[in-house]
C-alpha cells in the first residue's frame, strides 16, 4: 500500500499523518439477498464480502444495526446498544437443529423479492426467533452466560424495556402504567420476576445477533477488509436508553422532552425537518465525564473497525425545537459538549478512526470543530455538480483527509439524480466529467471518486450497479417507501467486479 503524508489539524496541534489510499462499497444488511425476505448474516454476507475482495475494495459500510420499530428506520432504534434480531441467519438456527426447513418455508415473508415487506417480516420472524429460543436451553450454555455478564450495563435494561413494551402492546414507554413508565423500584422487581422468560428471550438475541455478526466481521477482517458502522447523534424517544436513562436527556419530571431535534427551514424544507429525538442534558454528560458516549463508542468498536457519526454539526451546536411543534420553524440554536466530548473520548478509547458527518449547511465553528478532532469529513459527488456556482464538493477543492460518496442513502442513485437534473447542470457534469454522453456515467461518476485526493472513497452498491431511482434507500423526511431496496440473487457481476478492481488499482487504492 502507498502512503502520503498531508498535515491534519488535531487536538488542536497540526501534524503529520500516515494516510492509506483506500476505497469501499456502501451496501447495508437489510439489502443483501437471502432466502427469508430480508439481508442478514446469511451465507450472502459472507458472499459479499468476497466480492467485495475480487474487487479490491479494503471497507464494507454499513448502516446502522440497532432493532428498529415504527417507521422501519435504522436511524430510530429502540436502543442505542443492541443489534437488530431481524439481521439473526434463520438458516444457522436451522444448522442447530432449533429450527427445520419446513418452519421456516412454511412462513410469509413477502412476495417482493427486491424490496422488504416489514410487516410481514415483523409478524413471521419473530415467532420463529421465540421458536429457537425454546429449544435452544440457551441458559445453560456458558458462552451466553458470559455473553450476558460482559454485557450487563446495557443487556438487563435494554431486555427487561422490551419485555414490558410486549407486555403493553408495542405502545411508547411513555403509555405504559406510570410506576413502570417511572421505573418504580418494587414493580421493577415484580415485572422482572413476572417476565423473566421474556427478558431472557431477548438477551438470547442479542447473543446470537453478536455471536453471528462478529463471524462475518472476522471473516473480512481476516481477507483485509474492515467494517465502517454508523450510528445516529441522537437515540429515539422510544427507546430503552431515554426509559432506562433519562437524567441523560432534557426530560420532565413525566418523562415527556422539553425539546427534540430537528434542523431549521432551509432551501429544501419551507417548514424545516422535525426528527422528534429527545435531546442530551450536555450539563449533566459533561459531570461525568461523558462516561455514556464513552461507553456507546466502546460499543461500536466491538462491532466495527470504523464510526460513522451522523450529524457531527450537533456536537457543536444543536436545533431545539419545543415539544409538542408540529413544524420546526421555532427552534433556538444551543450550544453543543463543542471539542470536550472528543477529548474524553480519546483519553478514555485512544485514537478511533472515525467519520464525521460533516454534510449540509455549516458554520465557521462546526468546520473548526471537525479540523481539530482530525476526523475527515464527507464530500458528496451528487452535491458538486451546479453549474451556477463553484462548490466544496467539486474534488478539485478536496483535501486528502476526508470521505468521498458518489452518494449516500439519503440521496437518489447516481442514474436517478442525473435523470432529474436540469438541462444546465447536465451540461455542468458532463463538462467536468470529461464524457459526451450518460451512458455510463455511475462508471464515470465512480471513477471521479478513486481518483480525487480523498483519502478514502466509498461506493454505494446501487451505484456499482448502475440501478436508478427504483434501488434509492431513502427520501428524508417521508415514510412508507424507504430502506426497503435489495439486492436480487445473481445481481452482483464479475464483470463488475473486475472493472471496479482495475479502476481500484490505477487509482492507486488496492
Amino acid at each position: 500500500m502507498e502512503y502520503f503524508r498531508s498535515p491534519v489539524v488535531y487536538y488542536g496541534v497540526e501534524r503529520e499523518s500516515k494516510m492509506v489510499r483506500k476505497s469501499g462499497v456502501l451496501l447495508a444488511i437489510t439489502s443483501l439477498p437471502s432466502k427469508y425476505g430480508i439481508g442478514c448474516f446469511s451465507k450472502e454476507a459472507y458472499d459479499f464480502v468476497d466480492y467485495l475482495e475480487a474487487a479490491g475494495q479494503h471497507y464494507w459500510q454499513v448502516l446502522p444495526m440497532g432493532p428498529t420499530g415504527y417507521g422501519d428506520s435504522p436511524y430510530q432504534s429502540f436502543s442505542t446498544f443492541a443489534g437488530n434480531p431481524y439481521f439473526i441467519d434463520l438458516e444457522d438456527l436451522i444448522e442447530r437443529k432449533w429450527l427445520t426447513a419446513a418452519e421456516c418455508d412454511a412462513v410469509d415473508f413477502g412476495d417482493m423479492e427486491q424490496y422488504i415487506d416489514y410487516e410481514k417480516i415483523y409478524k413471521g420472524r419473530f415467532k420463529l426467533l421465540r421458536k429457537a429460543y425454546e429449544k435452544s436451553n440457551i441458559a445453560e450454555n456458558e458462552d451466553f452466560q458470559a455473553f450476558c455478564e460482559e454485557e450487563n450495563d446495557w443487556l438487563p435494561d435494554y431486555c427487561l424495556y422490551m419485555a414490558i413494551k410486549d407486555e403493553n402492546g408495542g405502545k411508547s414507554f411513555i403509555e405504559w402504567p406510570e410506576k413502570l413508565r417511572k421505573r418504580d423500584k418494587k414493580e421493577i422487581a415484580v415485572a422482572k420476576r413476572r417476565l423473566a422468560a421474556e427478558i431472557e428471550f431477548y438477551a438470547f438475541l442479542q447473543y446470537m445477533f453478536t455471536l453471528q455478526w462478529l463471524s462475518i466481521k472476522d471473516y473480512a477482517n481476516d481477507k483485509g477488509i474492515e467494517i465502517i458502522g454508523d450510528i445516529p447523534i441522537y437515540v429515539a424517544y422510544d427507546s430503552a436508553d431515554t426509559w432506562s436513562r433519562p437524567e441523560l436527556f432534557l426530560l420532565d419530571e413525566e418523562g415527556y422532552p422539553t425539546g427534540v431535534a430537528g434542523c431549521p427551514p432551509d432551501y429544501f424544507s419551507k417548514t424545516g425537518q422535525l426528527w422528534g429525538n429527545p435531546l442530551y442534558d450536555w450539563d449533566y454528560h459533561e459531570d461525568t465525564e461523558f462516561e455514556w458516549w464513552i461507553d456507546r463508542m466502546a460499543q461500536c468498536f466491538k462491532l466495527y473497525d470504523m464510526v460513522r457519526i451522523d450529524h457531527f454539526r450537533g456536537f457543536d451546536e444543536y436545533y431545539n425545537i419545543p415539544y409538542g411543534d408540529e413544524t420546526a420553524e421555532f427552534g433556538e440554536w444551543e450550544y453543543g459538549p463543542g471539542f470536550e466530548l472528543f477529548r474524553a473520548m480519546r483519553d478514555a478509547l485512544g485514537d478511533k478512526p472515525i467519520i464525521a458527518e460533516d454534510l449540509g449547511l455549516l458554520t465557521k465553528s462546526v468546520i473548526r470543530l471537525v479540523k481539530r478532532t482530525g476526523y475527515p469529513g464527507m464530500k458528496i459527488l451528487e452535491f458538486a455538480f451546479d453549474a451556477n456556482e463553484e462548490n466544496d464538493y467539486l474534488p478539485h477543492n478536496f483535501s486528502r483527509n476526508c470521505v468521498v460518496y458518489t452518494g449516500t442513502h439519503d440521496n437518489d442513485t447516481v442514474q436517478g439524480w442525473y435523470a432529474s437534473a436540469n438541462k444546465n447542470d447536465k451540461k455542468q457534469i458532463k463538462l467536468y466529467l470529461g464524457v459526451p454522453n450518460s451512458k455510463n456515467l455511475h462508471w464515470d461518476m465512480i471513477r471521479l471518486a478513486l481518483s480525487s485526493v480523498a483519502d478514502t472513497a466509498i461506493i454505494p452498491m446501487q451505484d456499482i450497479l448502475g440501478l436508478g431511482s427504483e434501488a434509492r434507500m431513502n427520501i428524508p423526511s417521508t415514510m412508507g417507501l424507504n430502506w426497503k431496496w435489495r439486492l436480487l440473487p445473481g445481481q452482483m457481476k464479475d464483470e463488475d467486479a473486475a472493472l471496479l478492481y482495475e479502476m481500484t488499482k490505477v487509482y492507486g487504492r488496492l
